[in-house]
Parts: C-alpha cells; sequence; structure tokens
C-alpha cells in the first residue's frame, strides 16, 4: 500500500507508535551486539532504542521523508531505503523487527513480504513484530466508510488484518517457525480535541482518496462526531486496536 508520509505531523500526532512498540522489543532474544534490522523503521525512535538495548541495530523504511527525519535525528546509526516486499541485504540479519508495518501490505503481497524477511535472516534467526490484527480500528473505518458513501465517494480498504492463525500459516509457508502469537484489544489514546479525525488524516489517506480533496476532512471530523458516544470519554479520545504480536524463528 502506498502512502505519503508527512513526517512531521506524524512525529506530532502518532508518538505513541514507538513507545507501544518498546514492548515488542522484549521478544527479542538475540545477544548482545548481534545485527538487528528494523523493517519500516520510520523516524527512527525504536531503531535508536534497539541500539540502546546493546544490538548492532540497521532501519529500513520506504519513505524517502521519514528515512531524511531518521537520518539527521540519529546520525550515528545506519537507515536505507527499501520497500518490505522486495528488498535484499548483502549481509544476513540476526534478526528482524517490525512495529505497525505489516498491516500496510495488502494480502496479495504478504507471500512476497514474507519471503524477503526470511532471506534476509541467518537459520535460527528470530523475526518479532506487531501490526494491527482482525478487528482493528474497526469503528473508525466503518465510520468514515459512511461518511465517504454517503458524500458520494468510493470506498477503498486496502488494510490487512489477520488473526493469529491466518497469519501463522503465512509466516510457515515462507519457513518460519512460530513460537508467540498473541491478538489482543489495545485501546490507544490519541492527542488533541480532535483526535480521531486526525488519526484519519494520517492513517486512512487512501481511503480519504476516494473524496475531492476540498471534502475529505469535513468527512473525517463527521466519522468523528459519529464516534463521539463509544470512542470519546473525559476530553480524550480512543482508538479502537487491536493487535497481533508475534515471534518466529527462521528454519
Amino acid at each position: 500500500m502506498n502512502i505519503e508520509w508527512d513526517s512531521k505531523t506524524y512525529g506530532e500526532k502518532c508518538a505513541f507508535v514507538g513507545e507501544y512498540g518498546k514492548g515488542v522489543v522484549d521478544l527479542l532474544s538475540v545477544p548482545p551486539g548481534a545485527r538487528v534490522l528494523d523493517l519500516g523503521c520510520g523516524r527512527g525512535e525504536l531503531t535508536a532504542y534497539l541500539a540502546q538495548r546493546g544490538w548492532n541495530a540497521e532501519g529500513m523504511d520506504a519513505s524517502k521523508a521519514q528515512l531524511a527525519d531518521a537520518k539527521r535525528r540519529f546520525p550515528e546509526i545506519v537507515f536505507f531505503e527499501g520497500d518490505i516486499t522486495s528488498f535484499e541485504v548483502e549481509k544476513r540479519y540476526d534478526a528482524v523487527f517490525s512495529n505497525a508495518v505489516l498491516h500496510w501490505i495488502d494480502k496479495d503481497s504478504q507471500p512476497d513480504a514474507l519471503a524477503h524477511v526470511r532471506a534476509a535472516l541467518k537459520t535460527g534467526g528470530e523475526f518479532v513484530f506487531e501490526m494491527g490484527g482482525k478487528g482493528n480500528a474497526a469503528a473508525i473505518h466503518a465510520a468514515l466508510k459512511e461518511e465517504i458513501l454517503a458524500r458520494g465517494g468510493t470506498y477503498r480498504h486496502d488494510f490487512f488484518f489477520p488473526d493469529e492463525a491466518e497469519y501463522s500459516a503465512l509466516l510457515e509457508a515462507a519457513g518460519f517457525e512460530v513460537r508467540y502469537a498473541s491478538l489482543f484489544e489495545r485501546p490507544t489514546p490519541l492527542k488533541g480535541e480532535d483526535g480521531i479525525a486526525d488519526w484519519i488524516g494520517v492513517f486512512a489517506k487512501n481511503e480519504l482518496s476516494g473524496l475531492p480533496e476540498g471534502q475529505r476532512r469535513a468527512a473525517a471530523l463527521a466519522a468523528q462526531e459519529r464516534l463521539k458516544g463509544a470512542l470519546f470519554a473525559d476530553g480524550i479520545w480512543t482508538a479502537d486496536y487491536v493487535r497481533l504480536r508475534m515471534k518466529a524463528v527462521a528454519v
């Protein structure tokens, strides 16, 4: 799924992505000094966190804007551009880490992505990740769909939100052995008085593309209003997140 990232807005509105990702790091069991690739590293916060934990961390992302920001913020770390469905590396890694990235890859492209992750890993190497799981942000996407269709627009939803069994099967077919899998609800507080609308503006650009540009913010705000009874309390908007967290080993 192609999307143009606004690195500044992402950093201001979506810092929670990196903060929650620190918990995923705890699934890694490779020794200090091991080579770890942060796949879809974004602005580099988690790559830097991996390095702080003692690993030889590098970051890869497809967004030039995000990579430029990462290189500026963490000049001591190696960052490089790559597409998860086609990247290649000269030297294999001991582990690949990924947070909030794999759900951006459409279902048909998942086998290619996992094949390239497997090729980037040594045999016995670890693949640790978290992604959106089955039911992720379902209320937000349903409300947005209603508003887009009500305005005569077209609605597309390209995210892939699997459950444990579906993704385990994909991993096994790509040459991995699953060691851990957990699908869980994680209501996620959002910043700002228009937290849901801002979230839509960052993460649902492809869905909003079904409307003329002048109607997109109004649709996001109207979707937010639909959700006030369910996702707003004590002055805080909360995204209805469901996450899939897994660990697999290359065999």
